[in-house]
């Protein structure tokens, strides 16, 4: 696409769609840190973008009980988590899709946490690859 004054546009760039590089790796811009860990831009069910932290030690997608709500989410059950904080109960239902930087998870279970005020993009979302996280992206290596 081009301007009004005839310059291409990257779509991708102004949508936050992440590029592939030639070399197979996916790069997701990091938005901001919380507690110098990174946060980025995830779309649920194709239609609502939450910021999540990035958690290489959560399991399972978590989300917050306001995000929950947004998204409709309906229960299908409860689990025990260890969390930072001990062990708790949690709420569990399942999404249509998560997606980030073109990797899109669908059938997702998550849990919902009353205790964050912000969700937590665990392992089951990127499970099929290699995480490398850098000072301004994460890179993404499907396995």
């Amino acid at each position: 696409m081009r301007d009004a004054n005839g310059n291409l546009i990257d779509l991708g760039k102004l949508c936050g769609i992440s590029k592939q590089n030639s070399s197979g790796v996916i790069t997701i811009p990091i938005k901001r840190r919380v507690y110098n860990t990174p946060v980025i831009d995830v779309t649920f069910n194709g239609k609502r973008t939450f910021e999540m932290v990035v958690d290489t030690g959560a399991s399972v997608v978590t989300i917050t009980p306001k995000m929950a709500k947004a998204l409709a989410l309906k229960p299908e059950g409860t689990a025990t988590m260890d969390t930072a904080n001990g062990r708790i109960d949690v709420p569990l239902g399942r999404l249509t899709s998560a997606a980030a930087g073109g990797i899109v998870a669908n059938n997702l279970l998550v849990a919902v946490s009353p205790s964050l005020s912000i969700g937590l993009l665990g392992h089951n979302f990127y499970q099929d690859y290699d995480l490398t996280i850098k000072q301004d992206v994460i890179e993404l290596h499907l396995r």
